[in-house]
């Protein structure tokens, strides 16, 4: 299965790392366009290939790792997604100025890392983020780690856990392939109504846990 990623910040371009290491093709996207990817594409080698976000999308199973307040913009305004796989890469945070007040909100836990998290009301963040792709089959996976641990899967003589959910069982084992492959040891957490709320930064129960399985 062809695979893309869209967005190359800290987590599209380690994921690019990830399966580049293990020689695994993919297309890697931006907004500002393959031009702009050229070093990174250089750095990585022939298995990964810098395209456009259209491009991208187009894959049999597309990474979103687009920050959370860009996805809707990003990702809705793609074509149909007929049906193929987007792993939901997002966490309900934004991104703080540090020359904003927000830096030094002292009823902010997260305010310290950079972040706050985004209110959702009673919704989780997958369930809102398969609104901007209708037609797709959402897993939810690769979210809730370190992106910096993203290239080390094998620590401590054991593998890291890696968690996925979501509701369809076929792009569920298709996802879970990718996570063997690259040397993680995956971990089913269920639906996208269970799973996604449990793995999801900030607060979900099991998204600042680094487990190792040995």
């Amino acid at each position: 299965m062809s695979i893309g990623i869209i967005g190359s910040g800290a987590l599209g371009s380690n994921v690019a790392r990830l399966l580049a290491k293990h020689g695994i093709s993919a297309t890697l996207s931006n907004s500002r366009g393959p031009q702009s990817l050229a070093s990174l594409v250089q750095e990585l080698g022939p298995s990964i290939r810098a395209g456009t976000v259209a491009e991208a999308a187009s894959a049999d199973i597309v990474f979103a790792a687009v920050r959370w307040t860009d996805a809707e913009k990003v990702l809705s305004a793609l074509p149909a997604w007929n049906g193929r796989i987007v792993i939901d890469g997002t966490n309900p945070v934004e991104f703080i100025d540090p020359n904003s007040p927000d830096a030094k909100d002292s009823s902010n836990p997260l305010a310290a890392y950079g972040i706050k998290a985004v209110d959702l009301g009673s919704q989780h963040s997958s369930e809102i983020f398969k609104q901007y792709v209708p037609g797709a089959r959402v897993v939810k996976a690769f979210n809730h780690l370190d992106v910096n641990v993203l290239q080390q899967p094998e620590v401590a003589g054991g593998r890291r856990v890696l968690f996925y959910s979501g509701d369809d069982a076929a792009a569920k084992a298709e996802v879970r392939k990718i996570i063997e492959t690259t040397g993680f040891f995956p971990v089913d957490l269920g639906s996208l109504d269970v799973g996604g709320p449990l793995a999801s930064l900030p607060f979900g129960a099991l998204s600042t846990h680094n487990f190792i399985k040995v």
